[in-house]
């Protein structure tokens, strides 16, 4: 991708997936996603706690993603096979770090683990943050005992920059665990794995972001 392109991007196309923003109609292939992969999420993603909910829940959630990624106040992407058939995961570009910076999160379903979907997905995010949303910083943030997750950032060159003790709630139990901060600055992307990524991004009318 080129330097300073205008967005937000709705659609981003890797070798492997789409990642886009969520639909209300969505809502059954999400709901499969996570039922097939409750014991997989629930010691990581608060979310799984709730889990499952019906298909109704699930498109007021989607309505509600929408409705954020329109009004700029946050950014939260399906991930999906590259026919979107099938949701793979959920991933997001989160604006709860604060001024010219984004947060990537990122889940992947039980049975699609282990085949670097996560890493994909987050290289191709990181370079969205950097060249369509125009911010100085990324970060991942996770938790310490999740070796799969801590594993994205490190792959693509992230710096591990401090553990902070006792910050987030986890998936299962409500425990407070501790949070690893990962972080990625704009001057020095070009020089790790995530400018390797092939990515093509798309805006709200379906033009390209160069």
């Amino acid at each position: 991708m080129n330097e300073a392109s205008a967005g937000p991007a709705y659609r981003i196309e890797t070798p492997r997936m789409v990642i886009r923003c969520w639909k209300p109609g969505d809502a059954q292939l999400l709901k499969t996603a996570i039922d097939s992969s409750l014991d997989h999420l629930r010691p990581w993603m608060p979310f799984a706690a709730n889990e499952p909910t019906d298909v109704q829940t699930k498109i007021n959630l989607l309505r509600r993603f929408r409705g954020n990624f329109d009004l700029d106040v946050d950014y939260v992407y399906g991930i999906f096979d590259r026919d979107e058939v099938e949701v793979l995961g959920g991933t997001g570009l989160h604006t709860r770090i604060g001024k010219n910076a984004l947060e990537i999160g990122y889940w992947i379903r039980a049975d699609a683990v282990g085949r670097g979907l996560a890493t994909e997905a987050t290289a191709a995010l990181t370079q969205i943050a950097f060249v369509v949303n125009g911010v100085d910083r990324v970060e991942i943030h996770c938790d310490p005992q999740n070796s799969a997750s801590a594993a994205v950032p490190r792959k693509l060159g992230f710096t591990h920059e401090a553990t902070l003790q006792r910050r987030i709630a986890s998936g299962d139990d409500g425990e407070m665990r501790d949070s690893m901060i990962w972080t990625l600055f704009r001057d020095a992307y070009k020089q790790t794995p995530v400018a390797d990524v092939t990515v093509l991004a798309y805006d709200v009318f379906g033009r390209i972001l160069s």
